[in-house]
């Protein structure tokens, strides 16, 4: 992978849609970052919880991982003190998929840059 390629997959990851927009995909780019950042908005206001990176739990992990696909808006987030979730809160796993999805997702759009960005699309 060479530094153009391996720069837009983590702007791509950090900004999403951002791939796209530093390729001349502005409206692709653009929906991009509206839907996903809704997505990750919507699931924390559903009372969704980002989970701890803790091996000994390893579906957690997982949802983790996922979670941290979705880049610059995970860490505002952490860092901000959100993402604790209300676990009784009937919404609540309807937050964690929105939060869960939105972070994988953003990672095909990373894949998608990449590919945009060697011409395999």
């Amino acid at each position: 992978m060479q530094s153009r390629e391996l720069f837009l997959c983590v702007v791509a990851w950090m900004i999403p849609g951002a791939g796209h927009i530093m390729q001349n995909h502005q409206l692709k780019g653009f929906v991009f970052f509206v839907a996903l950042t809704f997505m990750f908005s919507l699931g924390l206001w559903l009372e969704g919880s980002l989970f701890p990176f803790d091996m000994s739990q390893p579906l957690a992990f997982l949802s983790a991982l996922a979670e941290l696909g979705m880049g610059a808006p995970y860490f505002v987030t952490k860092v901000l003190g959100g993402g604790e979730g209300e676990l009784l809160a009937w919404s609540h796993e309807y937050g964690n998929a929105f939060v869960i999805v939105a972070g994988l997702l953003n990672m095909l759009v990373v894949l998608d840059t990449y590919d945009l960005a060697t011409g395999q699309k």
